[in-house]
């Protein structure tokens, strides 16, 4: 495996996005807070940056200041329901204490009736005015209300709200939409997450329009930390069992969090309890489980370190340590987690360095949940790393494209995170030569059209993440990736094509404009940046987009246009990847493109045999000469077609 990164980012540490004003509010929570007296709130925040504590804010103003009676807060699973428990504000500068009525904190142990007959006796309670509760709790409260309007003068608080849908099937995602308009509830949702990481939208767009958003991004978060310098994305790629593979991506060094891959997924063995033990011994020998809190001490087979690992995948016990987990006070209390589906949202491990993940994941919001878990601020760690282990294609896998398919799309997920992860920019339009940027952050382009409505204008400033997520993530786009389809149709027709599906009320000039600025972001994010100084000392930018260097002041919208944004994904593969690997990449993708009956390839063949004899070279796929194509083509299907067969044979 390669032991490289396809993103690496440093940071500056200033301490801005931990620090605190003199109301104990952090730089985001300050943020949010300033929109405290909007009905609706839409808060897109990475993890680690104080989500809870600004719902807190946010919630306590409302119920001393607006009207509001009572404030419910659902979270997605009970474990992150500790992130609201009993919070002291007051000597932190803030006017009110968070706290709450334990028997209105429906995250602690109990059964589900129980729990929904409690949501329905809080709503009538006058003595008591928060609770906490899961999704699932409040959904199956709701099912048993007669009334929306016994929301009125209550605040909702949705956590990981990407969990909601706007389809007719999310009982939740139908819940609130009747509540918004049905009652006069007020709205604060929270995600860590830019998008669902399916095709289906959280809010409708007119219901979306409602909500007043603030945007909080990775770079401002990391930037902005006391200790974290760095952070770093790999992709390992192994042969065989990832389990035989593990000594050479696992640092125990590192306070590390290992998600095992799905009983579902190519990737597992089908058997979670024995890839667990088999992680172990990867680890070294185990000396003893703790009866109390479920924990193993295991010996480090390098350096006969004694290391505490817990294990979150085998149901015997989970409970016990899952409640040690709730109670890490230190570095010294634990050295690596061993998990399946648990530890990824909203779990509060500060002090994790590293998240090793086998297997593709197929929602992108899995990730980047995966990698908050590490990039967390703590004086342990000065580096952060997400690396994700995936099975390399070879010549006996079943299905070869399938694999390739699956890369590609770890790829994209890579690619989303670098623009997360990159510093802020602002794309203007150039309207004379002479134009200079305001500030720092700003670019200007030529050709870029002016946002039209005031629709298009907050498209651009607050949803270009998540339109550029649901662009990855759409399937003609990722197969165009595949195709290596040229750039007029990627930007032409793909692009404006998905967000004609995320923005239905755009006009089709609206959708040209949002396209536009969602290419111009995506592709200057992914270039190469030079800074040079010319004879007279002044600074000029350069940036290196398909081999060539264009002057950031020079750059043009027909420029952009020419280049196809994702083509960098096999950059990034040729650094992970052998060329023996790249070339049955290229075969088993090339053997798909065209349909050959038996007859037509036997003619194709014997065509290609008289044109290497006659040229001396294999006819080449990027040839003007269709026919040339035809025999590349040919000659990789019958390529593929063998290899199949060679492996029926074994």
């Amino acid at each position: 495996m390669k032991n490289k990164n396809v993103v690496e980012v440093n940071y500056h540490q200033t301490g801005k996005s931990t620090n605190t004003n003199e109301l104990g509010m952090r730089e985001m929570q300050s943020r949010v807070y300033q929109h405290r007296k909007s009905k609706y709130i839409l808060v897109k925040a990475p993890p680690a940056s104080g989500k809870s504590r600004a719902l807190m804010f946010v919630a306590l103003d409302k119920l001393v200041n607006q009207g509001i009676k009572k404030v419910i807060v659902a979270v997605p699973e009970r474990s992150i329901g500790r992130s609201f428990k009993n919070t002291d504000l007051v000597k932190f500068g803030f006017y009110k204490d968070w706290r709450v009525d334990l028997q209105y904190d429906l995250t602690l142990n109990g059964g589900q009736e129980k729990k929904v007959k409690k949501v329905l006796d809080f709503l009538e309670d006058t003595n008591s005015d928060i609770l906490i509760c899961t999704h699932s709790t409040l959904r199956f409260a709701y099912q048993k209300i007669i009334d929306d309007h016994i929301f009125d003068n209550v605040m909702i608080a949705i956590d990981e709200f990407h969990h909601v849908s706007s389809n007719d099937n999310s009982v939740l995602g139908s819940a609130l939409r009747n509540i918004i308009h049905n009652s006069s509830a007020h709205i604060l949702a929270m995600t860590g997450s830019y998008f669902r990481g399916d095709s289906e939208p959280i809010l409708s767009p007119e219901d979306e329009q409602m909500f007043d958003k603030v945007t909080y991004t990775y770079y401002e978060q990391l930037d902005g930390y006391q200790y974290l310098k760095s952070f770093g994305i790999d992709y390992k790629f192994y042969q065989g069992r990832y389990t035989d593979a593990l000594d050479e991506a696992l640092n125990t060094n590192k306070k590390t969090i290992i998600h095992i891959p799905s009983v579902n997924s190519s990737e597992s063995t089908k058997d979670k309890y024995d890839e667990v033990d088999r992680i172990f011994d990867a680890i070294g020998e185990v000396n003893n489980r703790n009866e109390q809190t479920g924990i193993y001490t295991i010996k480090d087979k390098h350096t006969g370190k004694l290391l505490k690992v817990a294990d979150l995948v085998n149901e015997e016990g989970r409970e016990k340590v899952g409640e040690y987990l709730r109670q890490l006070n230190s570095p010294d209390d634990l050295d690596i987690i061993v998990a399946l589906n648990m530890a990824k949202e909203g779990f509060d491990w500060p002090w994790a360095e590293q998240a090793l993940t086998i297997g593709y994941r197929h929602s992108l919001t899995e990730i980047v949940q995966i990698i908050g878990r590490v990039t967390r601020d703590s004086s342990n760690k000065l580096h952060a790393q997400f690396t994700n282990m995936i099975e390399q294609p070879n010549a006996k896998d079943d299905d070869v494209e399938y694999a390739v398919n699956q890369i590609l799309k770890a790829i994209t997920a890579s690619l989303l995170m670098e623009q997360v992860l990159a510093p802020e920019i602002h794309l203007r339009r150039r309207k004379n030569k002479d134009d200079k940027p305001v500030n720092d952050t700003d670019i200007l382009i030529r050709g870029l059209k002016e946002p039209s409505t005031k629709r298009v204008q907050n498209i651009i400033e607050n949803d270009l993440p998540d339109l550029k997520a649901a662009i990855l993530q759409d399937p003609s786009v990722k197969q165009g990736i595949v195709s290596n389809i040229s750039a007029e149709v990627m930007n032409k027709e793909l692009i404006p094509k998905v967000v004609m599906t995320r923005y239905p009320d755009l006009s089709d000039d609206e959708i040209d404009q949002v396209s536009q600025y969602a290419l111009a972001d995506t592709i200057i994010r992914h270039a190469e940046v030079e800074t040079t100084k010319d004879s007279k000392g002044n600074t000029n930018q350069f940036l290196r987009m398909a081999d060539k260097f264009i002057n950031v002041d020079q750059l043009d919208i027909n420029l952009i246009e020419s280049i196809n944004p994702f083509q960098r994904a096999y950059a990034i593969i040729s650094q992970n990847i052998d060329s023996e690997t790249l070339r049955l990449i290229e075969r088993s993708i090339d053997a798909k493109k065209y349909d050959f009956t038996n007859e037509e390839l036997v003619q194709l063949y014997n065509n290609a045999k008289r044109f290497v004899e006659t040229h001396g070279r294999r006819p080449n796929k990027s040839s003007n000469n269709q026919e040339e194509v035809r025999m590349a083509y040919a000659l990789a299907k019958l390529a593929d077609i063998r290899a199949r067969r060679e492996q029926e044979n074994e």
